[in-house]
């Protein structure tokens, strides 16, 4: 046996001893296994959420604008039902889907042109601080015409 089969063999051996350390399962279920995550996993995960909500948005809003086929009356049952304030919230939701998107992805893009590559953790929050407010004035105009 070479070195390298030991080492394997080691490792293979530590993954399926029993112990007091929770390992972490391999597979999908991983994916949601919150502990020992770090800034940049969440900011990783929820860009992903983030980019899933808004492709079902991008397909529920090219079925919404088919509803102009309809014709007119059609047309103002939609709006009525897009003004209630449950439907306003939804708008609330998306707006955040889109900020925190749109900034994370700021962020990844900064960084990876070599940009605040050591100030990640920083950068990550300076923008959602700033996206946080955008979505607090956002709401209350929403609210507020609603």
């Amino acid at each position: 046996m070479s070195r390298r089969d030991d080492d394997l063999d080691v490792i293979r051996s530590a993954r399926e001893a029993r112990g007091p350390v929770l390992r972490k399962s391999p597979g999908a279920t991983a994916w949601f296994d919150v502990r020992g995550r770090s800034t940049g996993h969440w900011a990783f995960s929820l860009n992903r959420f983030t980019a899933l909500g808004l492709t079902f948005y991008l397909y529920l809003h090219l079925a919404v604008l088919s509803m102009l086929l309809g014709g007119e009356s059609a047309w103002h049952g939609f709006l009525e039902l897009a003004t209630t304030p449950e439907f306003l919230g939804l708008d609330v939701l998306l707006l955040f889907g889109l900020l925190f998107h749109g900034l994370n992805g700021l962020r990844v893009a900064l960084v990876g042109t070599g940009i605040a590559v050591d100030h990640q953790k920083a950068l990550f929050w300076s923008l959602m601080i700033i996206g946080a407010i955008l979505l607090l004035g956002a709401t209350l105009h929403i609210v507020g015409s609603g």
